[in-house]
């Protein structure tokens, strides 16, 4: 692996774009670019909690209306090409492997749909030996899509889960964006799991009794995208599913696509009645606005930093691309 570019903010988030296999003459290959993203959360300190966004695939073929990442697709990455972005980050802060962090977080959401690789359920065996890391966390973000591959990833994902995350250490969430389901597909135009599918799932998927974590639902608030959370709960068993709801990111998809958030990262007042709804259907809610900064950094979720250099036009407050200079 060859870093070919990296920009960031030491104190709140870095994006590295890296060379995982060279071109036939050595050199710089589009195709076999991928990102992935080291952030904290600020006011809680790196020493307590640290959290590691990586690629399972070079582009991604679901090409979500509002995500940067999907497009170009050129392939699945291998176990060992997943855990080298891992090393990257590990080696460069903790040389020896070991990781004294409480909470250490690993996220498979920068590019790629995990559910449809499964080198990330090899990848995930294989961390605990990896690393000596006591506050390991895994997390897989997802749309549940609906494939062969997908239903024997989701069924050895239990497994997985439960040999290895067990106790609150394992974070499932599925993209919904909004409860209809027309809509949903007008938003993920790929083939994926109905609401009573992935409520079947989750349910067998998170045990409270274990201390599993709640399987997280989560929304991107659009403009003309509803969100009816009676609707939700008629489906979802709030003991089971908790509620996630974040700004749309700037991205260069959802200008073009003209895709408006319903919540203003500057004013979370606008998300109070969406949460107090969902609070009174019984639900957890996690309002989750992160630092302006990381929208310029490119490195929140569906933010992709090769888009953002081909395109002519990007959204305000987004994507400084000029710390990038990504080259051959």
């Amino acid at each position: 692996m060859r870093i070919v570019a990296e920009y960031g903010n030491e104190e709140i988030a870095k994006v590295y774009v890296a060379q995982l296999r060279d071109g036939r003459e050595g050199g710089h290959d589009e195709r076999t670019l991928v990102e992935f993203v080291e952030s904290v959360q600020p006011p809680t300190p790196r020493e307590k909690k640290w959290v590691l966004i990586i690629s399972s695939m070079f582009g991604c073929p679901v090409r979500c209306r509002m995500c940067d990442a999907g497009g170009n697709f050129s392939g699945k990455l291998t176990s060992e090409e997943i855990l080298m972005q891992v090393d990257h980050m590990v080696r460069k802060r903790f040389p020896d492997g070991r990781v004294p962090i409480p909470k250490f977080k690993i996220q498979f959401a920068r590019m790629g749909e995990p559910a449809l690789n499964p080198a990330v359920l090899d990848a995930m065996v294989a961390l605990p030996e990896r690393y000596d890391a006591p506050g390991l966390n895994v997390s897989v973000s997802t749309i549940a899509p609906r494939t062969t591959t997908s239903a024997r990833f989701f069924e050895r994902l239990i497994r997985v889960k439960n040999d290895l995350y067990r106790a609150g250490r394992f974070q499932l969430q599925f993209s919904i964006h909004t409860t209809d389901e027309a809509l949903r597909d007008d938003l993920i135009p790929f083939r994926k799991w109905s609401f009573d599918e992935i409520a079947s799932y989750g349910s067998r998927f998170s045990d409270p009794d274990s201390g599993d974590k709640k399987v997280t639902l989560n929304f991107a608030p659009t403009d003309g995208y509803p969100i009816d959370p009676a609707a939700l709960r008629e489906r979802f068993d709030p003991e089971r599913f908790l509620i996630k709801l974040t700004p749309l990111n700037p991205t260069v998809r959802s200008k073009e696509q003209r895709l408006s958030s319903s919540i203003d990262p500057h004013d979370p007042g606008t998300s109070e009645c969406l949460v107090e709804d969902f609070r009174r259907q019984g639900f957890d809610v996690v309002l989750s606005i992160g630092e302006l900064e990381e929208n310029r950094i490119g490195s929140n979720c569906g933010q992709f930093i090769q888009r953002a250099m081909a395109s002519s036009g990007r959204p305000e407050d987004s994507y400084e691309l000029d710390r990038y200079r990504v080259g051959t």
